[in-house]
């Protein structure tokens, strides 16, 4: 079983950096897509402080269009053995939805499966309960090419969480350790800004839920409809850290970020504002 990260000593959250090994992304696409592009990135992102890397290779940005899986093994893969060659004691999740894809990762030496599909996914399941590793279960309304149509929700905290624990506890049912189990809001999919904003909220909430929570909010596009200043997701830093801190202060166990080095140092500083003090 491959080791996962260690708890950060000064009181932060974990740092995830993102490592998108894809044409279409929405803030990256493209940038990272050859493997030794990819692995420089990599490599700068866990010496700015990346606690763990999470390697994509199908966009799940709104309106993108799936990948076979075999496509998919062709991205990440190499990526996934080259960062593990360089850096062995790296910690690398997989974020994909398929099940062969999760497998072949995990295989690889990857750590966690993060999958945005709270797997759903025909044999995800029970593949996940074989291969023992840990498993983060995001909340979708819809799929990804549709998700932002016209998402609509009686009420979202509570719709969410309501999906959530039931995702959660499918995948004990199957086999899956409930210490294996990492839930994600899914802030941006299938959201409104206002949907967004009431999950930020209560994040402190569903950190009460008894799992610990992955919160993604880094440069995606409820930031630009509140600044409108920053169309650009590369424009987004102020409101990407804005989020981390608040998710940081409300109990979120990972940020899942692009701009790590940023992050890191804001989520330092926050903590030792917190303490009176820098770590002991």
């Amino acid at each position: 079983m491959t080791e996962g990260p260690k708890t950060p000593d000064d009181g932060r959250p974990l740092v995830m950096g993102i490592v998108n090994v894809t044409p279409d992304s929405f803030s990256d696409g493209g940038r990272y897509a050859s493997a030794d592009a990819a692995l420089e990135h990599a490599l700068r992102l866990l010496a700015d402080g990346a606690d763990i890397l999470d390697i994509g290779g199908e966009s799940t940005r709104p309106g993108a269009e799936p990948v076979g899986e075999g496509e998919e093994l062709d991205r990440v893969l190499p990526v996934i053995k080259r960062i593990k060659a360089a850096r062995p004691d790296c910690v690398i999740s997989i974020d994909t939805m398929k099940p062969g894809v999760a497998a072949a990762a995990i295989e690889a030496g990857a750590w966690m499966w993060n999958d945005v599909n709270a797997l759903n996914a025909p044999g995800a399941l029970d593949m996940a309960a074989r291969l023992g590793c840990v498993v983060c279960l995001m909340h979708m309304q819809g799929r990804p090419g549709t998700m932002q149509a016209a998402p609509e929700y009686d009420e979202v905290v509570t719709d969410v969480a309501r999906y959530l624990g039931q995702r959660a506890g499918a995948a004990i049912a199957s086999g899956v350790a409930r210490e294996a189990i990492w839930l994600d809001p899914g802030i941006g999919f299938g959201k409104t800004v206002a949907h967004n904003l009431a999950l930020i909220a209560a994040m402190e909430n569903l950190c009460a839920f008894g799992f610990p929570i992955l919160f993604g909010a880094s440069r995606k596009r409820f930031i630009s409809a509140i600044d409108e200043t920053s169309p650009d997701s590369a424009d987004r830093l102020g409101g990407s850290l804005a989020a981390a801190l608040h998710a940081a202060r409300a109990g979120c166990a990972i940020v899942r970020v692009h701009d790590v080095k940023e992050t890191v140092q804001a989520l330092k500083i926050q903590a030792a504002i917190g303490r009176g003090g820098p770590p002991a």
